[in-house]
């Protein structure tokens, strides 16, 4: 056995040469504090010294006769009880750093507000954006896009993944402007249609777009929701506090709400007035509604369930302005659509 070096012992507590005496006297049945001395080469006072240290934690056993004694207590018993003291003594040790940390870390940034939040669940997001919306005074802008998660709040449905709907859309107060924007992607069965006519309903303002690049809804441009996860948003989501993040996610709304698409899914029936083009030809109302949804990239099905009508009344809307074109495409339709003022410039080109 080494008995020059530190070996184990300053992780409990001993020093050195305390190391030294007590491997000699394990392996010894007793000795003289004299005989120690020689044994491990130090002075006598220094190991009576570290002899009484060690018997002070209950490692060796003074044994009366001339001269004293010195015995080693069993190890696995004796190291043992002072190895779970010290144990004890480092949890209680990083307990109390980590009170102090907390100390330190609210005395550094005492004004340091809650930035992000972070929703686990969609029991917590569905509660969380109940409790903004509430809170919301004056705006709540609103981007929906698939794949969605919970349903209306009243509908069977709730918290699958189905695509039946995204967290129940916020209803229409007095005085709160409410702005929705869904993708067109998302208008794949009936209740999708119907969870926005319930968003839109009472005053709200309803635009399509295509290819939307996140889910999200900004609170008086206080707080935004959004998901942890883009492309799984049942995994969780976050509530953003930050004023630099919110402003930014608020002008990307701004921005994608002046290309969308206006849509009246109040009265789907009443067409909006036509439009006298550049040429000042006059066009359809039905087939300028038709003409708006298709240019956003939105398949005939979609457009009929919009619009309350057939599919075929669709295809024939687009197959009229096609022939009053010259135009043999859905890409060229809505190219020169635009070109005669029926549809704007930057309009989205529809699939071919």
């Amino acid at each position: 056995m080494d008995v020059t070096s530190d070996g184990p012992w300053a992780g409990i507590g001993l020093d050195a040469l305390s190391g030294r005496v007590l491997e000699y006297l394990v392996g010894h049945a007793s000795a003289s504090s004299l005989t120690v001395a020689a044994a491990v080469g130090a002075s006598r006072a220094e190991v009576e010294t570290a002899l009484r240290s060690l018997e002070d934690v209950l490692l060796v056993i003074p044994i009366a006769g001339t001269p004293p004694r010195w015995k080693a207590g069993p190890p696995r018993s004796s190291l043992g009880s002072l190895l779970a003291r010290r144990r004890a003594e480092l949890a209680q040790a990083e307990l109390y750093m980590e009170q102090l940390h907390e100390i330190y870390d609210v005395a550094a940034r005492p004004q340091a507000p809650h930035l992000v939040e972070v929703l686990e669940d969609n029991e917590e997001v569905t509660a969380r954006y109940a409790h903004l919306l509430k809170g919301s005074t004056h705006e709540v802008l609103h981007l929906a896009k698939p794949p969605y998660v919970t349903g209306p709040a009243d509908a069977s449905s709730e918290g699958d993944d189905s695509g039946q709907g995204d967290v129940a859309p916020p209803e229409f107060r007095e005085g709160l402007r409410l702005r929705s924007v869904y993708d067109t992607e998302g208008f794949t069965d009936t209740v999708s249609l119907e969870t926005a006519l319930r968003g839109s309903a009472g005053g709200g303002e309803f635009r399509l777009s295509s290819r939307l690049p996140v889910k999200l809804a900004l609170f008086d441009r206080t707080a935004a929701l959004l998901p942890l996860h883009h492309d799984r948003p049942s995994a969780g989501s976050l509530v953003v506090h930050s004023p630099g993040l919110v402003a930014a996610l608020a002008a990307l709304f701004e921005a994608i709400w002046k290309q969308a698409v206006p849509v009246s899914l109040e009265s789907r029936q009443d067409w909006p007035a036509p439009r006298r083009t550049r040429q000042t030809t006059r066009i359809d109302e039905r087939t300028q509604a038709i003409l708006d949804l298709m240019a956003t990239g939105m398949k005939d099905d979609a457009i009929a369930r919009v619009l309350n009508v057939s599919r075929r009344t669709v295809q024939k809307h687009v197959s009229e302005a096609g022939t009053a074109l010259g135009a043999r495409t859905r890409f060229q339709i809505a190219l020169r659509a635009a070109e005669r003022g029926w549809l704007p410039l930057e309009a989205p080109n529809p699939n071919d």
